[in-house]
């Protein structure tokens, strides 16, 4: 049984299983261990947000016989790839009674779906003049909407009745947009890629696939010696800031609980907790691309099918704002993985002026917690559809396993 932490709970006692749900948006999932809680935690760390374009508060606009909605690009993207390509509209709505509205269109087999349209390479010539960054503006990734006008209106007769489906189908007002958190996705599920299907393609993989994999490894402890806790945040793409993120004392918080339910109440006892806690950061890395080998240092470069990938740091260029593992920590679980027959790889993130990356790990190491990235190498990275081996994120989910019963 797992239970919610709440004022009803009284004590935990080993091989209890409790969690913690933060605003909907991120939760920390604890096994008690056998251990006194103060020898420290193992945690896996996981972000459950990926890049993507969100709906702005005043999105709906009619233009030329169109309704578009305004959207503002979340984290770090290649605007020119979300174009011409079938998105689904995905969150909540929330009245100002507190009614809550989900919302999910474009999923289904009879769903529509929504686009953002791009020029006719015909009447391109000076679009394409222009670089990458530049050929899709943030301000151009709206929205189609809708097309058809509402009979007898004469002033913005398309979003008449586009407002009018919208009260309809799902009791939407147009101010309730101000209240709304609606994210912009790929449409469609995850697909088998390659002919031997040994890949999988599908939006999110960053860092889904490493968060689900944290999940299924946390779910599957029932006895474990070290109090061990699988923590979801939300932010990461751009920050990990908010309430919600991991700069956030969420997790501080919530491991407090813990240690009150478990007859420590001091706040030395915090301290201890996390200086003895040992942490995966997990999350993915950039897989070698042989169709762009000069941007990686191929003997440290993760390869598909290889196994999960252990980035000692991660950082931009001169490793700034990095974890930078120390060589003990990285030693030891080398050998855990080594004696539990798991297949590993390490690997930075490109070459060292090429450009770099960051995970939650830095501010998990804050806390004084010995931190490494271990995660799941993948293919276009932070495009609309990514790519990761079957192989890779099966030995993923056994070494967090591992890690949370044998560091």
């Amino acid at each position: 049984m797992v239970l919610k932490i709440s004022k009803n709970l009284i004590s935990l006692k080993p091989g209890d299983k409790v969690y913690v749900n933060n605003r909907n948006k991120n939760m920390v999932l604890f096994v008690v261990g056998k251990n006194d809680i103060t020898k420290g935690l193992r945690v896996l760390g996981a972000h459950i947000d990926s890049p993507r374009i969100d709906i702005k508060q005043n999105p709906l606009y009619e233009k030329d016989g169109f309704v578009l909605l305004d959207t503002h690009y979340y984290g770090g993207i290649k605007k020119y790839q979300w174009v011409t390509i079938p998105l689904s509209m995905i969150g909540v709505v929330i009245k100002k009674d507190g009614t809550v509205i989900d919302i999910n269109i474009g999923e289904k087999d009879d769903d529509p779906v929504f686009g953002v349209s791009d020029l006719l390479p015909h009447l391109a010539a000076d679009q394409l003049k222009k670089t990458a960054s530049e050929v899709i503006a943030g301000e151009n990734l709206d929205l189609t909407f809708g097309s058809i006008p509402l009979k007898d209106e004469e002033k913005d007769c398309v979003k008449a009745n586009i407002l009018r489906l919208l009260k309809d189908q799902y009791d939407i007002e147009e101010e309730d947009f101000l209240s709304a958190e609606i994210e912009v996705v790929p449409s469609g599920k995850a697909r088998d890629y390659g002919l031997d299907k040994s890949m999988i393609l599908g939006y999110g993989h960053d860092d889904k696939c490493c968060a689900y994999t944290s999940l299924r490894a946390i779910l599957d402890m029932n006895d474990v010696d070290y109090t061990s806790c699988c923590l979801l945040v939300d932010k990461e793409e751009i920050g990990s800031m908010g309430a919600t993120g991991a700069q956030s004392v969420f997790f501080e918080n919530s491991v407090a609980e813990v240690l009150n339910l478990c007859n420590h109440t001091s706040y030395l006892d915090l301290k201890r907790t996390f200086t003895n806690s040992k942490v995966l950061s997990s999350d993915v890395s950039n897989g070698f691309d042989p169709l762009y080998p000069e941007v990686c240092e191929r003997k440290n470069s993760a390869f598909l099918g290889n196994g999960i990938v252990f980035n000692k740091y991660v950082g931009a260029r001169g490793k700034s704002s990095s974890n930078d593992a120390n060589a003990e920590y990285v030693a030891e679980i080398r050998k855990i993985m080594d004696e539990s027959d798991i297949y590993f790889q390490t690997a930075e993130v490109g070459k060292v002026d090429q450009g770099g990356g960051g995970t939650i790990s830095c501010y998990m190491a804050n806390y004084n917690m010995d931190v490494i990235d271990a995660g799941i190498p993948i293919l276009n990275m932070h495009a609309p559809y990514e790519v990761l081996s079957k192989v890779d994120l099966y030995e993923a989910y056994q070494a967090y396993k591992v890690f949370l019963q044998k560091a």
